[in-house]
């Protein structure tokens, strides 16, 4: 039974949220503030936590500092943003603060459910069967049978959504990836509307693995088209 911290100052709203993920079979640690939330998973009981459901528009600590503050906690934890606008910088900055994937409130039960099934997978062990283990790509190690990755022989955390991301793009070498490709290969969403989650985590990903990430030679921009990877 997967655990949610579900983090939402609307009473209604998480209550009626709560027992739509009840139904579904997870079990729900609610919360009302950001405090709280970082509080929660900070105690002992956090550790069985294994994704957070977090709305941007909090009292007290907003959304964005409450994401950030999971993120120096747990590189590992999928977060999923709930914002009432859609507004694009608000998810930018959201997206940008470490949240895996976002939904735009009112949000219907189906969605948020596929949404969070989709993350639980892309935190689960990935497969990727294309080149052996040990691939050394001008100092980027890629170890996919043990799923770690290595520059210069330094090890490197990365967060599930971005390691999935990596090992797809570096699966095809110099193949050009449509925003879309990889959002329906590593996010399984196919609405258009959501490759910004793809440029964000792009983003993220070029600030661990590039040595300057304002002039990447791993992960290069195809205008128009998309991302390819290939060591320049």
């Amino acid at each position: 039974m997967p655990h949610v911290l579900l983090i939402e100052d609307d009473v209604s709203v998480r209550d009626a949220m709560e027992l739509v993920l009840r139904r579904h079979g997870y079990e729900v640690t609610p919360a009302a503030t950001g405090e709280e939330a970082l509080r929660l998973l900070a105690a002992p009981t956090g550790r069985h936590i294994e994704l957070a459901v977090l709305d941007l528009m909090l009292p007290g600590m907003d959304g964005f500092e409450v994401c950030r503050g999971i993120r120096r906690r747990s590189a590992a934890l999928p977060v999923i943003m709930l914002t009432a606008r859609g507004d694009d910088d608000d998810i930018v900055t959201g997206l940008e603060a470490g949240a895996d994937d976002y939904v735009v409130k009112p949000v219907t039960a189906p969605v948020l459910e596929a949404r969070i099934r989709a993350a639980l997978r892309r935190a689960e062990p990935a497969q990727h069967h294309g080149q052996g283990p040990g691939e050394d790509h001008a100092g980027l190690g890629i170890d996919r049978a043990g799923l770690t990755i290595t520059k210069y022989g330094t090890s490197l955390a990365l967060p599930p959504t971005e390691l999935r991301l990596l090992l797809e793009l570096s699966a095809s070498p110099c193949r050009v990836f449509s925003r879309e490709q990889l959002l329906a290969s590593v996010w399984e969403h196919d609405f258009r509307g959501d490759s910004r989650l793809v440029d964000a985590a792009v983003g993220r990903l070029r600030a661990k693995i590039e040595d300057v990430p304002a002039r990447p030679r791993y992960i290069q921009t195809v205008r128009g088209f998309g991302y390819r990877f290939g060591p320049l």
